[in-house]
């Protein structure tokens, strides 16, 4: 079965490393300044020639209050009127990207995320969703990918009944822990009622799918605790669930320097929340999608990857990969056919583009040959866990053996060890590997030795 999850405490002590993410390959950490709004022009113009259906991201950077544990891009305020200006630099930058694109290219997805989304009022959602509507082709009926993170907190059925008039079907609910002692300490004191309540509001209101955001790891958890917190949410019943470990990177994000070190579950108290997690939700009729993800077996994830048409993106998990993804708003990225391109990741900075007129975009990648075949490999093993080299020989006209002998070794070792199954056709993620997707996939990530690994989380 393509959920089968085998948990070998020798083999994650000596894979779980720290590594990329892989929403995308290369990864973001390799964008530079040489990339610019030229380039970015350039691909909008090929995508409207080819016709691609579209993906957006909208990124509404504000949150009421501060959640300790947060490494998103955010500006904490209690004053609403800073949304104002920056939604008159968002539809700019709306207006500004539509004009290179065809009319007639659909828009199969749409994401708000943030910050807190639901920070904006009702009437300024309607403003932003009416905007979107009159420069993008969005679907009318329904059939579109659309969703919206929540922070229960922030939204009531009023606000609930007023997404999905907008068009939203899909809702994705911050939660991370439901123990008051962890909520405490990390600054989020949000109850079981407020987010069965969002949650019950979702469904009479015929949301198509509803996911819940876990995090194992923060401060003042324990084994315990935190399968409760997992007991409660199955009984919630959401459709996909995320459940994240925590890194804790003081140095990179202020925030978390808030958080008392001596407080952090041990490692050992970590790999057994992640293992109880997994053995409930199994037990609970959840599949491992891979990379944190659970979803029901009827669920469109799952689904997709029984079909081996499962994809990755900035989006993570996603069944609309073939689609360009355009990123709105401060920091938000672009993944436009061969070009990565990022906004500034300061508000003033982009804000202060877009008055001049001029879009945000402050660095980016373009794909070269190497990284398109190393990005299909490592799509395909994060997202199928496995890998026929066949597909790759004939889409890059390449000998996979003879351009990847270098790495043999390790791949041997990996088949040794039982992460893989290593053969002459294919290779296939074990289910004792599983787990370590990300492991396998940094085989075949070409700028990994050149990086600083504690930029990236670990493995597990």
């Amino acid at each position: 079965m393509l959920d089968a999850i085998r948990w070998d405490s020798d083999l994650i002590r000596r894979y779980d490393l720290a590594g990329p993410r892989y929403t995308s390959y290369p990864t973001a950490v390799q964008f530079h300044s040489q990339v610019g709004t030229f380039d970015l022009f350039h691909a909008l113009r090929d995508s409207r020639k080819a016709q691609r259906p579209l993906s957006l991201y909208v990124h509404v950077p504000f949150c009421a209050n501060i959640c300790y544990y947060c490494a998103c891009n955010k500006v904490i305020t209690k004053d609403r009127g800073r949304a104002q200006p920056y939604l008159q630099r968002l539809e700019q930058e709306i207006q500004l990207i539509a004009c290179h694109l065809d009319p007639a290219q659909t828009v199969e997805q749409l994401h708000f995320g943030g910050g807190t989304p639901t920070f904006l009022s009702h009437d300024e959602l309607r403003q932003l969703m009416a905007h979107l509507r009159k420069h993008f082709n969005l679907l009318n009926d329904d059939s579109g990918d659309y969703g919206i993170e929540i922070d229960p907190r922030e939204a009531d059925w009023s606000t609930m009944g007023l997404l999905r008039e907008l068009g939203f079907n899909r809702v994705s609910i911050g939660l991370q822990d439901l123990d008051p002692a962890v909520q405490r300490a990390v600054n989020r004191l949000q109850s079981l009622e407020e987010t069965r309540a969002v949650i019950d509001a979702a469904r009479t209101l015929q949301f198509r799918s509803i996911n819940i955001d876990l995090i194992y790891g923060l401060p003042k958890q324990t084994p315990d605790n935190f399968a409760r917190t997992v007991e409660e949410v199955i009984s919630l019943q959401p459709d996909r669930l995320s459940v994240f470990n925590y890194a804790h990177l003081p140095e990179r994000f202020m925030p978390q320097r808030r958080i008392n070190s001596s407080e952090l579950p041990s490692p050992a108290h970590k790999l057994e929340m992640l293992q109880r997690t997994i053995e409930q939700l199994t037990a609970a009729g959840y599949r491992y999608i891979g990379m944190d993800h659970f979803a029901l077996p009827d669920d469109e994830l799952a689904i997709a990857q029984e079909e081996h048409t499962l994809q990755r993106n900035f989006q993570g998990y996603t069944t609309h990969g073939h689609c360009d993804l355009i990123g709105l708003g401060v920091s938000a990225i672009s993944q436009i056919g061969d070009l990565y391109c990022q906004n500034s990741s300061d508000l003033n900075a982009y804000q202060n583009s877009l008055a001049s007129a001029q879009l945000a975009t402050s660095r980016g990648l373009v794909c070269n040959a190497d990284d398109r075949l190393r990005r299909a490999v490592i799509q395909q093993l994060i997202c199928n866990f496995k890998l026929e080299f066949a597909e790759i020989e004939q889409q890059f006209n390449i000998d996979f053996q003879g351009y990847f002998g270098a790495l043999w070794p390790q791949l041997q070792g990996m088949a040794e060890d039982g992460l893989i199954r290593l053969e002459r056709e294919r290779i296939e993620v074990l289910p004792a590997g599983r787990l370590l997707v990300r492991s396998v996939c940094m085989v075949f990530d070409a700028y990994l030795e050149q990086q600083n690994r504690q930029r990236f989380s670990r493995v597990i």
